[in-house]
């Protein structure tokens, strides 16, 4: 058969997405809004989005839809188990981001951890031009080496963060929620860590898994890194934490909704020890391309009957 392939959302990967090798129909728009997802599919069999949403209710009028092709890793956007119901097969991209997201955690936890903003701000305002010495020391400047990094969700990322950080002279402590040999629980995870980063997926059971008792538990001067996703953290509670110096910063790459068209409690924030990036910690021009390049041997090997990267649940 010659497949029909529709990409609601070609816009949000910057990469060079090559053709697929069987006979097909092709078709990308740059963004699809949610009244429009249904009428932009009809007659697709195959269609890749990334942050386009595809739930029961626009599934159920999509006869002919075989598979799902989801440029990115979180599959959130699907609701998996009426595609399955379907016969519609979902799969995602898989360790693509093996040095982008690790490489954005460090830059976050090491401007905190140094206080490069506020030094870059107090530059801006010509307060080094006014000093009376060479130097200020306004703000706490800390090594990375001899600190703990607290690691939730210890998969690919996770590994490959631990890696950088052992090359640092950094102590890893480690969870997840799939028991694996020489890890730790999560209470002790985050009672001891100097900085936590978060590398769990969203599901129902690690939404709002860092909220205000979990904060109360950090150190004073602990750091908070999220390039995960934004439900992971309770929103609200990180910037009552925040506010209140109970610890020591956050530098998040996710929010809840994104993008943050209605605001968010902590965009409202003016605080020289948060830093939000508009989710690009995977954004490298080296791992979009990878991302590409597998987003597309996905769909091939859909195609020839021998689906890869499968998303089950």
């Amino acid at each position: 058969m010659q497949h029909s392939i529709v990409f609601l959302d070609r816009s949000t990967l910057d990469a060079k997405v090559r053709a697929p090798s069987f006979p097909h129909s092709y078709k990308d728009y740059d963004v699809t809004a949610p009244g429009e997802i249904v009428e932009r599919l009809k007659g697709a069999t195959i269609a890749i989005t990334n942050k386009v949403p595809l739930r029961e209710e626009t599934l159920a009028q999509l006869p002919d839809l075989k598979f799902i092709a989801v440029a990115a890793t979180g599959t959130d956007v699907i609701d998996k188990a009426c595609a399955k119901s379907r016969g519609v097969v979902v799969s995602n991209i898989r360790n693509y981001a093996f040095n982008t997201v690790p490489e954005h955690v460090f830059a976050l936890a090491f401007a905190l951890r140094r206080s490069v903003v506020p030094y870059v701000e107090d530059v801006r305002a010509g307060r080094w031009q006014e000093s009376d010495q060479f130097c200020f020391f306004d703000h706490k400047i800390r090594d990375m080496r001899g600190s703990t990094l607290g690691i939730v969700g210890y998969g690919a990322l996770g590994k490959s963060v631990a890696k950088i950080a052992e090359a640092f002279g950094m102590k890893v402590l480690a969870y997840d929620v799939f028991p694996q040999p020489g890890l730790v629980d999560l209470d002790t995870l985050i009672r001891e860590s100097d900085i936590i980063t978060l590398h769990a997926p969203l599901t129902p059971d690690t939404k709002n898994m860092i909220g205000a008792r979990e904060l109360g538990m950090m150190k004073p001067d602990a750091l908070l890194i999220n390039t995960g996703r934004g439900g992971l953290v309770d929103e609200d509670a990180l910037a009552e934490a925040l506010k209140a110096g109970k610890i020591g910063g956050a530098g998040f790459d996710v929010l809840t909704v994104e993008p943050p068209k209605n605001g968010n409690v902590l965009l409202d924030l003016k605080l020289p020890n948060l830093i939000i990036t508009p989710h690009v910690a995977w954004a490298s021009q080296e791992a979009m391309q990878i991302l590409a390049d597998q987003l597309i041997d996905n769909v091939e090997a859909f195609a020839a009957g021998k689906p890869t990267n499968v998303v089950e649940s």
